[in-house]
Protein backbone atom coordinates (compact mmCIF):
# COMPACT_ATOMS: atom_id res chain seq x y z
CA UNK A 1 0.00 0.00 0.00
CA UNK A 2 2.95 2.16 0.71
CA UNK A 3 4.00 1.96 -2.65
CA UNK A 4 0.89 3.05 -4.14
CA UNK A 5 0.84 5.89 -2.24
CA UNK A 6 4.14 7.06 -2.98
CA UNK A 7 3.18 6.57 -6.57
CA UNK A 8 0.56 8.07 -6.57
CA UNK A 9 2.41 11.50 -5.32
CA UNK A 10 4.99 11.39 -7.36
CA UNK A 11 3.02 10.36 -10.42
CA UNK A 12 -0.48 10.40 -10.26
CA UNK A 13 -1.81 10.66 -13.41
CA UNK A 14 -0.51 7.05 -13.90
CA UNK A 15 -2.83 5.08 -11.59
CA UNK A 16 -5.82 7.11 -12.91
CA UNK A 17 -4.42 5.96 -16.11
CA UNK A 18 -4.18 2.18 -15.11
CA UNK A 19 -7.68 2.26 -13.38
CA UNK A 20 -9.10 3.89 -16.46
CA UNK A 21 -7.44 1.57 -18.68
CA UNK A 22 -9.16 -1.37 -16.45
CA UNK A 23 -12.59 -0.14 -16.52
CA UNK A 24 -11.92 0.02 -20.62
CA UNK A 25 -10.61 -3.38 -20.48
CA UNK A 26 -13.42 -4.71 -18.23
CA UNK A 27 -16.09 -3.14 -20.56
CA UNK A 28 -14.55 -4.32 -23.57
CA UNK A 29 -14.79 -8.00 -22.11
CA UNK A 30 -17.79 -7.84 -20.90
CA UNK A 31 -19.28 -4.89 -23.16
CA UNK A 32 -22.46 -3.63 -20.42
CA UNK A 33 -21.77 0.03 -21.15
CA UNK A 34 -21.84 0.84 -17.76
CA UNK A 35 -18.31 1.51 -17.48
CA UNK A 36 -17.20 3.25 -20.45
CA UNK A 37 -17.98 6.70 -19.14
CA UNK A 38 -16.12 5.69 -15.85
CA UNK A 39 -12.92 4.73 -18.15
CA UNK A 40 -13.51 8.17 -19.89
CA UNK A 41 -13.47 9.91 -16.45
CA UNK A 42 -10.39 8.17 -15.26
CA UNK A 43 -8.59 9.22 -18.20
CA UNK A 44 -9.91 12.94 -17.85
CA UNK A 45 -8.66 13.02 -14.31
CA UNK A 46 -5.23 11.58 -15.54
CA UNK A 47 -4.93 14.22 -18.09
CA UNK A 48 -6.00 17.30 -15.53
CA UNK A 49 -3.39 15.67 -13.32
CA UNK A 50 -0.89 15.34 -15.68
CA UNK A 51 -0.60 18.80 -16.79
CA UNK A 52 -0.24 19.17 -12.79
CA UNK A 53 -3.03 20.95 -11.33
CA UNK A 54 -2.69 20.47 -7.75
CA UNK A 55 -6.13 19.05 -6.71
CA UNK A 56 -5.06 16.49 -3.80
CA UNK A 57 -6.49 12.14 -3.55
CA UNK A 58 -9.71 14.07 -2.42
CA UNK A 59 -10.32 16.51 -5.26
CA UNK A 60 -9.13 13.58 -7.62
CA UNK A 61 -11.59 11.23 -6.95
CA UNK A 62 -14.40 13.91 -6.12
CA UNK A 63 -13.70 15.17 -10.09
CA UNK A 64 -13.80 11.24 -10.94
CA UNK A 65 -17.29 10.92 -9.37
CA UNK A 66 -18.67 14.27 -10.88
CA UNK A 67 -16.86 13.46 -14.53
CA UNK A 68 -18.53 9.99 -13.92
CA UNK A 69 -22.01 11.05 -13.56
CA UNK A 70 -22.25 13.86 -15.89
CA UNK A 71 -21.29 11.62 -19.02
CA UNK A 72 -23.77 9.01 -17.88
CA UNK A 73 -26.10 11.15 -17.91
CA UNK A 74 -25.10 13.10 -21.00
CA UNK A 75 -24.65 10.16 -22.73
CA UNK A 76 -28.14 8.80 -21.79
CA UNK A 77 -29.94 12.32 -23.13
CA UNK A 78 -27.73 11.52 -26.18
CA UNK A 79 -28.43 8.43 -26.74
CA UNK A 80 -32.68 8.94 -26.01
CA UNK A 81 -32.06 11.63 -29.01
CA UNK A 82 -30.52 9.31 -31.16
CA UNK A 83 -32.37 6.08 -30.58
CA UNK A 84 -36.15 7.75 -29.59
CA UNK A 85 -38.14 4.81 -27.73
CA UNK A 86 -40.73 5.35 -30.32
CA UNK A 87 -38.35 3.73 -33.20
CA UNK A 88 -39.36 0.44 -34.41
CA UNK A 89 -36.74 -1.72 -32.66
CA UNK A 90 -35.57 -4.12 -35.39
CA UNK A 91 -35.12 -7.37 -33.00
CA UNK A 92 -39.03 -6.94 -32.59
CA UNK A 93 -39.65 -10.18 -35.10
CA UNK A 94 -43.37 -9.62 -34.80
CA UNK A 95 -43.55 -5.79 -35.54
CA UNK A 96 -41.71 -6.32 -38.87
CA UNK A 97 -44.50 -8.92 -39.60
CA UNK A 98 -47.21 -5.96 -40.50
CA UNK A 99 -47.75 -5.84 -44.34
CA UNK A 100 -46.44 -8.88 -45.40
CA UNK A 101 -48.32 -11.87 -47.22
CA UNK A 102 -48.72 -14.57 -44.87
CA UNK A 103 -50.26 -18.23 -45.57
CA UNK A 104 -52.84 -19.99 -44.22
CA UNK A 105 -51.67 -22.83 -42.35
CA UNK A 106 -54.89 -24.10 -40.01
CA UNK A 107 -58.58 -23.21 -41.09
CA UNK A 108 -60.09 -20.04 -39.31
CA UNK A 109 -62.87 -21.34 -36.93
CA UNK A 110 -64.60 -18.12 -35.66
CA UNK A 111 -61.84 -15.79 -36.99
CA UNK A 112 -59.45 -17.39 -35.33
CA UNK A 113 -56.79 -19.81 -37.12
CA UNK A 114 -53.60 -19.79 -37.99
CA UNK A 115 -50.93 -18.22 -40.73
CA UNK A 116 -47.52 -18.87 -41.71
CA UNK A 117 -45.01 -15.93 -42.12
CA UNK A 118 -41.79 -15.46 -42.04
CA UNK A 119 -40.67 -18.86 -41.59
CA UNK A 120 -43.18 -19.42 -38.94
CA UNK A 121 -46.52 -19.96 -37.50
CA UNK A 122 -48.33 -17.70 -35.94
CA UNK A 123 -51.87 -17.30 -34.39
CA UNK A 124 -53.75 -15.34 -36.10
CA UNK A 125 -57.34 -13.48 -36.30
CA UNK A 126 -59.74 -12.00 -38.96
CA UNK A 127 -62.75 -10.52 -39.55
CA UNK A 128 -65.11 -11.77 -41.73
CA UNK A 129 -65.04 -13.96 -44.17
CA UNK A 130 -61.98 -16.99 -43.67
CA UNK A 131 -59.73 -17.82 -46.04
CA UNK A 132 -59.14 -21.28 -46.94
CA UNK A 133 -55.65 -23.30 -45.99
CA UNK A 134 -53.34 -22.17 -48.62
CA UNK A 135 -54.41 -19.22 -49.28
CA UNK A 136 -53.00 -16.10 -48.69
CA UNK A 137 -53.63 -12.99 -46.15
CA UNK A 138 -52.19 -9.79 -45.25
CA UNK A 139 -50.83 -8.72 -41.50
CA UNK A 140 -52.55 -6.01 -40.49
CA UNK A 141 -51.54 -5.76 -36.86
CA UNK A 142 -50.81 -7.58 -33.84
CA UNK A 143 -53.09 -8.33 -30.69
CA UNK A 144 -51.31 -9.74 -27.80
CA UNK A 145 -49.95 -13.04 -29.41
CA UNK A 146 -52.09 -12.98 -32.51
CA UNK A 147 -51.50 -11.61 -35.47
CA UNK A 148 -54.78 -9.68 -37.02
CA UNK A 149 -55.00 -10.73 -41.12
CA UNK A 150 -57.03 -9.24 -43.52
CA UNK A 151 -57.68 -11.24 -46.79
CA UNK A 152 -56.13 -10.32 -49.70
Amino acid sequence: MDALIELHAAQPYWIWLALGVILLAVEAAFSTEWLLWPAVAAGVVAVVTALGLPLGVLGEILLFAVLTVAATLLSRRLIQRVNPSDAPDINARDGRLIGQRAQVAQAFVDGRGRVFVSGAEWPAEIEGAAPLVGESVIVEGIDGPRLKVRPV
